[in-house]
């Protein structure tokens, strides 16, 4: 599905705008409904669940005397329980609670049991992580996994003169090597590795229940399958199936070529010549240099353009079990936590630049740019965005939720909550610390390259 055509009118900063709030009411609603719903089942009333701050624009009341409401301002939202000094669940409202019996008041967050309260608060980022799980999982059982052995499925256009398999050719190997399962990463790598570099080469394949060596093109030509966002492709206008036949005057037809001169040219203006459904264009661009994490959990600088490659065809896919799709789910959640957690303690380190934190701005454009790209592209970065937000919670930072859950750890091992002024005194400073670091992002949207 194509998002941006349905708001063909609206100028390019008003749809990343709208697709900015979209994702954002997505993730609030999510994260608050969890706060809402495990305090409801903990015997904790809720008096108000707001989409938003600010004057209220529609609101109604429903049985259990929770006022619902969207809000003006749709940059977050809040859960106000009984009790409750501010929508930030800090502090008591002591003239509230002094009125109420004590039956009512064990249905205030300051009077229900410990547990009942770190639940309670926890179940923010919790409902964020198992939405990023649903939605990755969703994505894998949609699209399926590669089928084994690998199979040719829809065919990507291409410019090249030799072209003959067709979909349903199941592949036994490219170039006299013979293909390995998708379980062996090792010796995929060393297919890779030893796979002649030559514009076309000889595939051996099972046709019809028959085996028969037919001609193609070079199996991971320079062709765009992915943009990334803020990135220097998606500056410049290239597009999904672009396919990059030189650099520079250099004729190339293996992705690896365009990686190799991109990585080595030091970050030099480069001329592309490419080829977009019979049509050559010429692209002028500057890579940049983007900091990315590797396996051992550090990062290492390259010069970047932005876009990802693929195979000259879709693999077929075969349905993926529940299992698998849950199990893909969880970890593609788990890798976003662990590099995040890794590339902020790296920025703090001074080991990678400090520009690669984004602010709201930041963040509103690659929501626009990943809308821009269809549907599924904004759903598995609301699924991404979630996942921050869900960790960004948890930091035993005052003010926010995982700052709560240290002051009931400290209640206890103590057997009583932190005193009213130690508790005013770190939420003042916690509430300096985030709006510090949101300025600070801030800063890199207007001032880094």
């Amino acid at each position: 599905m194509d998002i941006a055509a349905i708001f063909p009118q609206l100028s390019g900063t008003a749809f990343y705008i709208i697709a900015f709030v979209v994702a954002l009411s997505v993730i609030v609603a999510v994260h608050e409904y969890g706060h809402y719903i495990v305090g409801r089942w903990s015997g904790i009333k809720a008096e108000v669940f707001s989409l938003g701050f600010g004057p209220v624009l529609w609101s109604r009341m429903d049985k259990h005397g929770t006022r619902w409401q969207v809000a003006a301002l749709p940059f977050g939202g809040y859960v106000k329980f009984l009790g409750d000094a501010n929508a930030a669940s800090a502090g008591t409202d002591e003239e509230v609670v002094a009125d109420l019996t004590e039956e009512e008041r064990r249905h205030t967050m300051s009077g229900a049991p410990l547990w009942a309260r770190a639940a309670t608060v926890a179940a923010g980022p919790v409902f964020n992580f198992a939405l990023s799980i649903i939605v990755f999982t969703g994505v894998i059982l949609t699209q399926g996994q590669t089928r084994e052995p690998l199979t040719v499925g829809e065919l990507r256009p291409l410019p090249a003169e030799v072209q003959e398999l067709v979909p349903g050719d199941e592949l036994i190997s490219i170039g006299g090597q013979a293909l390995p399962g998708f379980d062996d990463p090792v010796a995929l790598g060393a297919f890779n590795d030893a796979l002649p570099v030559e514009p076309t080469l000889e595939y051996r394949v099972r046709r019809d229940g028959a085996e028969i060596t037919v001609g193609g093109p070079y199996p991971n030509p320079p062709i765009v399958t992915r943009l990334a966002p803020q990135s220097v492709a998606f500056d410049i206008g290239l597009e999904v199936g672009d396919v990059i036949t030189s650099i520079d005057g250099t004729e190339i037809f293996a992705f690896s070529q365009l990686k190799e001169r991109v990585e080595g040219g030091n970050g030099q203006p480069m001329v592309l010549k490419v080829w977009r459904a019979g049509t050559v264009m010429d692209f002028t661009l500057v890579p940049r240099r983007v900091d990315e994490p590797q396996d051992d959990g550090g990062f290492k600088t390259y010069w970047r353009i932005g876009i990802a490659g693929g195979m000259f065809f879709e693999p077929a896919t075969e349905t993926a079990g529940l299992g698998a799709a849950v199990t893909g789910g969880v970890k593609q959640t788990w890798r976003i936590i662990t590099g995040s957690i890794s590339g902020l303690w790296h920025m703090i380190t001074g080991a990678i630049s400090s520009c690669n934190m984004s602010g709201p701005i930041g963040i509103a454009q690659v929501s626009g740019q990943m809308a821009s790209q269809g549907g599924e592209s904004f759903v598995w970065f609301i699924a991404v965005l979630s996942t921050a937000v869900g960790l960004l919670n948890l930091f035993p930072i005052p003010v926010l939720d995982g700052g709560h859950l240290v002051f009931y750890a400290f209640e206890a091992v103590v057997g009583r909550p932190p005193s009213e002024k130690a508790l005013r005194i770190l939420m003042t400073l916690g509430l300096t610390l985030v709006l510090s670091v949101m300025l600070f992002a801030l800063s890199n949207d207007l001032f880094c390259p």
